[in-house]
């Protein structure tokens, strides 16, 4: 039995530092809860083994070969709040690896209808399976899943696949490797990242900023309405971290600085008293009128869904990147998966 000695509440007062120790277990990456947890050479190696996860998925030879990998293992996709591209691209990453899975989209339909509590929940889906991906409206959710299986030493993984408005890690990881592809063709030097839109409570725009201290020579500006700017723990993340940043609320005025452009709609699912309905969020637009004050080589990118703060349009700009980003995010999830359950080097070595 491994002597982990943390309460619930001593846990959560832990640092990232700590958590991040405790989150390894056997020399693997046991839970991916925050997207903190990535370093600069872990990403190297998942950017790589996901372009290798591509290649072989191509031909009938490759995919079959890489369906047996993890044909033993069964995962269960425990999304409580609602999900079209990260549980899609979840469930086909599984299955590109062999991995059989099952699915809760819907709290109402298990025994938490009946009073059971997450905590039961969640060893119970520990009983039947080898990883839970977990997508919940509270924050806590996965962290605590983590610690409960570390606590009563149950060698299931978690992956946090959204929680709150706090982390969306895998989205942070599937925004990285899009940009790691664009950079990788552009000229070198600083890059400047536009990040727009509702940043105080976007988990995406949150959690990427939090993996981009793993990429030199970015400088951040970060547009919003004034209500919804960064709250204090990522100011002061980045200035931690050293990351140059600029907050504004122009955003017409800066789309020609721009390398980047990340859009984000308004998170109004998270409002307390529709305070949303104040803002006036129509000048945080990206409109096809605009394209002309935009780089040649800049990069448009948007976590989707999106309502009318891209414009439709956009689509069809070979500078419009995000449903490249978002075909990205099944082979940068099945590169996760494949690297927690330690099977990157037999990926690696498949050759026809």
């Amino acid at each position: 039995m491994r002597n982990f000695k943390y309460s619930w509440e001593e846990y959560q007062k832990l640092p990232i530092s700590k958590k991040k120790k405790l989150l390894i277990r056997n020399s693997e990456l046991s839970y991916l809860i925050f997207a903190q947890q990535f370093e600069r050479k872990v990403l190297e190696k998942l950017f790589t083994l996901a372009d290798k996860i591509r290649f072989l998925s191509k031909s009938k030879e490759g995919a079959d070969k890489l369906q047996t990998l993890l044909s033993h293992k069964r995962a269960t996709l425990f999304f409580s709040q609602p999900s079209t591209r990260t549980f899609k691209s979840f469930y086909n990453a599984c299955h590109i690896l062999g991995i059989k899975t099952t699915e809760l989209r819907d709290g109402a339909s298990s025994s938490q209808k009946k009073g059971e509590s997450p905590e039961d929940t969640i060893l119970t889906f520990a009983s039947y399976t080898d990883l839970i991906i977990m997508r919940n409206n509270e924050e806590w959710l996965a962290e605590k899943a983590s610690w409960l299986l570390n606590k009563k030493n149950r060698v299931v993984k978690v992956i946090n696949a959204g929680s709150g408005k706090d982390q969306h890690p895998t989205q942070a990881l599937l925004d990285a490797y899009t940009l790691h592809q664009a950079f990788s063709k552009a000229k070198s030097g600083k890059k400047t990242i536009v990040i727009a839109g509702d940043l105080k409570r976007g988990r995406a725009a949150r959690s990427l900023i939090y993996i981009l201290k793993n990429f030199k020579d970015v400088k951040l500006l970060l547009i919003s309405p004034e209500p919804l700017k960064i709250e204090n723990d990522v100011r002061k993340f980045l200035l931690k971290n050293y990351i140059e940043f600029i907050e504004t609320d122009k955003f017409k005025e800066n789309l020609k600085k721009a390398d980047v452009i990340y859009m984000t709609r308004i998170q109004d699912e998270y409002d307390v008293s529709n305070e949303s309905k104040e803002i006036d969020y129509s000048t945080f637009h990206l409109k096809k009128s605009y394209l002309k004050l935009i780089k040649k080589d800049a990069v448009i990118m948007h976590p989707l869904p999106r309502r009318d703060e891209v414009d439709i349009e956009i689509d069809d700009d070979e500078r419009a990147w995000y449903w490249k980003q978002e075909r990205n995010g099944m082979w940068a999830r099945a590169s996760l998966i494949a690297y927690m359950f330690g099977i990157e080097n037999d990926i690696m070595k498949i050759n026809f």
